[in-house]
């Protein structure tokens, strides 16, 4: 006889995602080129035309589950002035009991004189997902900065939640090899509970840090809170400038993304911002 819950103990392991992908940009010939490429795995990078020295990043699997590990490492060399977005918003799907967080580890190194954004798209968590993410920024003094880390606790516009799972997020910079940033954030069990203390979320559904460091950072202070919703603030010190929201949901989060990098960036948004 067949015997089903045999076969259920026996049966194989998941495949589990990996990917990593890692770039150098230098300045060459007046303007900043590509150097090295290495891209393996699920993860993937465009160069679009038309958009200044731009990175697309790409997850060919369509999102992250549980036991998938994604490494990302970009370099500017002396001087290199370069933007590395993402093509979509990542999701993060539901985690079976056995599974260990997904793991997503993202590395920059700045060289002097260098200008680098790094401008994923969101982060959507869905219920009983679990995921651990770092991003780490080393630069030198005199490079200039501009990052951002979002956070949508389910798709609310479904009626989903991220109530119950895992999340350990770390945002850490450090400038001339000294701390400036380090946000970390470590939810567990119900976290939805969590969410909703006044103290800690007041029940919003996005949240999102914005960072840029860099000698003419504090200035541009007064400019952004002009813009900002009435659930962002933004604080300035030390050639540093940092923005934070939490929004009652992820499309109110973006529009105010959009309106702070408005002010932040030079250049107009990339064309994946506005989709």
């Amino acid at each position: 006889m067949f015997d089903v819950a045999s076969r259920s103990e026996h049966a194989p392991a998941l495949a589990r995602a990996r990917g990593r992908l890692a770039l150098r940009f230098v300045r060459r010939g007046g303007g900043t080129v590509l150097a090295d490429l290495l891209q393996d795995g699920c993860l993937r990078v465009r160069f679009p035309r038309g958009q200044g020295c731009m990175a697309v990043t790409l997850n060919t699997t369509g999102g992250i589950a549980g036991g998938d590990v994604m490494h990302t490492s970009v370099a500017w060399e002396r001087g290199a002035r370069a933007s590395v977005v993402a093509a979509a918003a990542e999701r993060v799907y539901r985690a079976r009991p056995e599974d260990a967080p997904a793991r997503v580890e993202t590395r920059l190194l700045l060289g002097p004189g260098a200008l680098a954004e790094w401008l994923p798209q969101e982060t959507i968590l869905f219920e009983q997902a679990r995921l651990d993410r770092s991003l780490v920024v080393e630069m030198e003094p005199d490079a200039d900065f501009l990052g951002l880390e979002a956070l949508v606790f389910g798709r609310t516009a479904r009626g989903e939640r991220f109530a119950h799972g895992s999340l350990a997020d770390r945002f850490i910079v450090h400038r001339g090899g000294r701390p400036v940033l380090h946000d970390a954030i470590r939810l567990s069990g119900a976290v939805g509970d969590v969410l909703g203390r006044a103290a800690v979320a007041a029940d919003a559904a996005a949240v999102a840090t914005l960072v840029k460091v860099a000698p003419d950072a504090e200035p541009l202070l007064a400019r952004l809170r002009a813009v900002l919703p009435d659930f962002a603030a933004a604080s300035a010190w030390d050639g540093m400038l940092v923005a934070r929201f939490v929004a009652p949901h992820g499309a109110a989060l973006r529009r105010g993304i959009v309106a702070a990098l408005g002010v932040l960036r030079d250049d107009p948004l990339p064309r994946t911002w506005l989709c």
